[in-house]
C-alpha cells in the first residue's frame, strides 16, 4: 500500500521551494559582477605594465642610438609616445625621463641611459569601490652607450 502522508509530504515540500532559484541568483549575482570586474582589472592592469615596459625598452634603446644628450631625450619621448599608442594603451597622463649623463663620460669608458616611463591608466569606468580615477603603471629601462662612438 502506498503511504499517503509521506505523498503528500513530498508535494508540500516541492511547492515550499518555488522561487527559491531566483533568490538564489539575486544573492550570487553582485558577487559574480564584481568577481568579472576585478577580473577585466586585474588583466588591463597586466596590459598597462606590459606595455610601459615595452615603452621603456624601445625608449631606452632609441635614446642610446642618439648622438647627443637633447637628441637622446627627444627620440625617448618620441619612441616612448609611439610604442605606447601601438599598444593602445590609453594613457590619462604620460612621463617620459630620460637620464643621459651617460654621455658626458669620455669616449673608451661604459655609460648607460636611463629612461623612465610614467603613464596614468583610467580605471574609473570599471566602477569597482576604493578604485577610482587612474593608476600609475611606470617601468625604467637601461640600455648601454657604444663605448667607441663619440659622444655630444
Amino acid at each position: 500500500m502506498v503511504d499517503r502522508t509521506q505523498e503528500s509530504r513530498n508535494k508540500h515540500s516541492l511547492r515550499d521551494e518555488r522561487g527559491s532559484a531566483a533568490v538564489e541568483i539575486t544573492m550570487v549575482a553582485p558577487v559574480l559582477v564584481a568577481f568579472i570586474l576585478v577580473v577585466i582589472f586585474g588583466g588591463r592592469l597586466v596590459l598597462a605594465r606590459q606595455a610601459v615596459q615595452s615603452a621603456a625598452f624601445d625608449a631606452a634603446r632609441a635614446a642610446s642610438l642618439a648622438r647627443t644628450q637633447p637628441e637622446a631625450r627627444a627620440s625617448a619621448a618620441r619612441i616612448a609616445a609611439s610604442t605606447l599608442a601601438n599598444q593602445k594603451l590609453p594613457c590619462a597622463t604620460t612621463r617620459v625621463v630620460a637620464d643621459t649623463t651617460g654621455f658626458t663620460k669620455p669616449v673608451g669608458t661604459p655609460a648607460t641611459v636611463t629612461v623612465r616611463v610614467v603613464c596614468e591608466v583610467p580605471v574609473a569606468d570599471l566602477g569597482l569601490p576604493g578604485i577610482g580615477g587612474t593608476l600609475t603603471v611606470e617601468d625604467a629601462a637601461v640600455s648601454a652607450l657604444d663605448q667607441f662612438r663619440e659622444r655630444k
